[in-house]
């Protein structure tokens, strides 16, 4: 078993480096001259100033301007953080011991680093704040979805955690606010096709063999809205979101379906009506059943006249 090569360089505000292994065959005379063409968005300037400070290193040290372009080596760097809007809500420990530690992720902050999404995201607020800088996420929730979020502490477990998730040993309950339609027939079993094409916001429902299933369910209803349980068999790009949507009531709050609507970053107002509020399993390390439960309430549903 190859053994994976550690870092030279430590975590910046509880973001790992990148790590990068130069092509095995090329034509570049130099680290830098392959870094210019592989990074297009990171300036000359600025590749020629992170090599002369020896902010990019190698396995023997740091590299310079001159440095020579070695097929196969690896080198690290730390990106530069993007300009974040921080989010004002914060993230509540659920449960913590040696191995695992679960939480309840707020509306609006992403799970884990994603394009402009890194400094303000749980993973790293929970390394920085809670000095866990092995800290890694077991699954991910959607950043405009509120509720459970389960990461691994120690390393060595990470694997056995995440598994639970990949061959869906996880037993998942999500709430949700939408309108209240008396002549939809709850509850019922929704199945489709769903498809997600790479740069597009939404998702769709296509033709053909059904890749997603989602058990739904109506709790209670008042005031032209409903209370959901939202039971995911299987887990594709916003699944239940689009499932609502096809059923005829989108989820309030909802950016995408059915119809996109553009928001400002710094726009907290009217959060999507979506709570990740049970998880349950076996402990894969103790063998034990374990069961979370999210504290949050959502705010369409406890205050549905102030606006979501």
């Amino acid at each position: 078993m190859r053994r994976k090569l550690s870092s030279p360089l430590p975590q910046r505000h509880g973001v790992d480096p990148v790590r990068m292994r130069l092509p095995l065959d090329g034509h570049w005379r130099t680290v830098r001259d392959h870094l210019i063409d592989r990074i297009p968005k990171l300036p000359p300037e600025r590749i020629d100033t992170m090599l002369r400070e020896g902010l990019i290193v190698g396995t023997d040290g740091p590299l310079g301007l001159d440095s020579p372009f070695v097929p196969g080596a690896f080198l690290w760097f730390h990106r530069d953080l993007p300009v974040e809007v921080p989010v004002p809500f914060a993230i509540e420990v659920v449960h913590r011991d040696e191995h695992l530690l679960v939480v309840d992720k707020p509306h609006f902050l992403a799970t884990t680093p994603r394009g402009g999404h890194v400094a303000e995201t749980a993973l790293i607020r929970l390394r920085r704040d809670l000095d866990l800088p092995e800290l890694s996420p077991a699954h991910r929730l959607d950043r405009l979805t509120a509720g459970l979020v389960m990461f691994v502490i120690t390393p060595r477990h990470r694997g056995a955690y995440q598994t639970l998730f990949h061959d869906r040993l996880v037993h998942k309950e999500y709430e949700a606010v939408a309108a209240f339609d008396p002549d939809l027939q709850l509850p019922r079993t929704v199945r489709s096709r769903i498809h997600k094409q790479r740069g597009v916001l939404a998702a769709e429902e296509v033709p053909g063999e059904p890749n997603s299933e989602t058990a739904v369910e109506l709790v209670e209803h008042r005031g032209g809205l409903g209370r959901y349980r939202l039971l995911p068999r299987t887990g594709r790009t916003h699944q239940l979101r689009v499932h609502l949507n096809s059923l005829g009531v989108p989820i309030l709050g909802d950016d995408l379906y059915p119809v996109v609507r553009q928001r400002a970053a710094d726009d907290f107002a009217d959060p999507l009506q979506l709570l990740a509020k049970v998880l349950e399993f076996t402990d894969p390390v103790t063998g034990h059943r374990r069961r979370f439960e999210s504290r949050r309430m959502l705010s369409g549903w406890s205050a549905p006249d102030s606006g979501g």
